[in-house]
């Protein structure tokens, strides 16, 4: 599995409760920058930090109100909207109080060991043209949050979210909303593996970074379905030379085999092409499932359906590790008696149930999950926890040691 943690972190975990403990080194090599495995015996279970790095008025629509982007849909345009400078010194401010050395801590705290860094390929400026309207300033709070994950003893995912040109339509996440994505270009494949070539330097030689084990090459491209030939030549043009990147900028620093980071891809049932078809090596490959049951068009919109789809429809690879679920549903009942939780707050015990049906399964038949998000800031008129693990767990919805929530599943 996953190559984790020094023994440096095993005191910021041995606070917390019932989770299961590092491998331990000795203190002379606890500063060394080998550390990649995640022991078979546990399971990743983590949380999101979305709208960090990449803002998404959905859930943040507050902060992005704060920012003076009301009105703009995703970072290109307010970023075009407010000018440069001001549009760098407004998202200064979001990144310096968004998460917080005390969110990093509680995160903790509840028992999660991992943290999915979803960040853009813009936070290397110098990938940037002059005609694009991104951010600036991003990269030293991407410095100082994985020093304190670090510190508190949480393996890191970094994500390449969102990548130059686009790699899906119409989606904030993107950080530039096209109906038509531009990512499917030698160009733009180039400015990708240009990305993970320096960040994957930047993993190895920078002690901050030294819990991230995991690096995805690119989060929800574009599906087979709604363009083959965009996802057929990403395929075989884009991942083979994504994946010879990070492995050759990792043999000139001569990293050990032990200590190489894990890469990960969207996986088969994403449905965008298979991303070992025209790979040399899988040495250390990982895939990222995406399980939302809100979206999932077999599930019987009822509190038996959406339990019954939780333990049954995922049907996920053994090397993969969810990295996206909630605890939404179906949003033409996720407001009525049965499912509301605005009005209903006792409706809080099924959701726990829910939380705890998806997570067993997620930990039988994978590597584990990360949920969709920590933190969100008034979605649909109030904060709702479905989406944010932060205020499911003061909700009662998800248990406060999260190790524990797999043995009180249904299923």
């Amino acid at each position: 599995m996953l190559y984790y943690l020094a023994a440096a972190f095993w005191l910021a975990l041995a606070s917390v409760p019932a989770v299961t403990a590092i491998v331990s080194i000795s203190s002379a090599d606890a500063h060394t920058l080998g550390r990649r495995w995640l022991p078979s015996v546990d399971k990743i279970r983590g949380v999101n930090l979305g709208s960090l790095f990449i803002v998404e008025e959905w859930f943040a629509d507050d902060e992005w109100a704060s920012m003076g982007c009301k009105g703009y849909y995703d970072e290109w345009s307010c970023v075009e909207g407010l000018g440069q400078q001001a549009a760098d010194a407004a998202f200064d401010k979001h990144w310096n109080r968004w998460i917080t050395k005390d969110d990093i801590s509680e995160i903790a705290h509840y028992g999660l060991n991992t943290i999915r860094v979803p960040v853009g390929f813009w936070i290397k400026e110098d990938l940037v043209y002059k005609s694009e309207h991104y951010p600036r300033g991003g990269l030293k709070y991407l410095d100082r949050l994985v020093g304190w994950a670090a510190d508190a003893g949480l393996y890191i995912i970094i994500d390449l979210h969102a990548a130059p040109g686009s790699q899906t339509g119409n989606e904030e996440f993107t950080g530039h909303s096209v109906p038509k994505p531009g990512f499917f270009t030698l160009k733009n494949y180039e400015r990708a593996c240009e990305f993970l070539d320096w960040i994957t330097e930047r993993i190895h030689t920078n002690k901050a970074y030294r819990s991230v084990g995991m690096l995805e090459v690119m989060n929800e491209p574009i599906k087979h379905r709604v363009n083959a030939t965009d996802s057929e030549d990403m395929v075989k043009n884009f991942y083979p030379a994504a994946w010879d990147r990070i492995r050759a900028r990792e043999s000139k620093l001569h990293v050990p085999k032990q200590d190489l980071l894990h890469i990960q891809f969207m996986g088969s049932n994403w449905g965008s092409g298979r991303a070992e078809t025209y790979l040399n090596d899988t040495t250390f490959i990982y895939y990222d499932e995406h399980s939302y049951l809100t979206f999932d068009t077999r599930v019987n919109q009822t509190k038996d359906g959406y339990i019954e789809g939780a333990c049954t429809l995922y049907n996920g690879e053994s090397n993969a590790v969810v990295g996206e679920f909630s605890l939404s549903v179906a949003h033409a009942v996720q407001s009525n008696v049965e499912f509301g939780i605005k009005n209903n707050p006792s409706n809080a015990a099924w959701y726990k149930k829910y939380f705890s049906a998806q997570v067993s399964v997620y930990e039988k038949r994978g590597g584990g999950w990360v949920f969709w998000s920590w933190k969100c800031n008034w979605i649909g008129g109030f904060n709702d926890w479905r989406w944010c693990y932060k205020y499911a767990v003061e909700a009662g919805a998800i248990p406060r040691n999260a190790s524990e929530a797999s043995s009180e599943s249904p299923c």
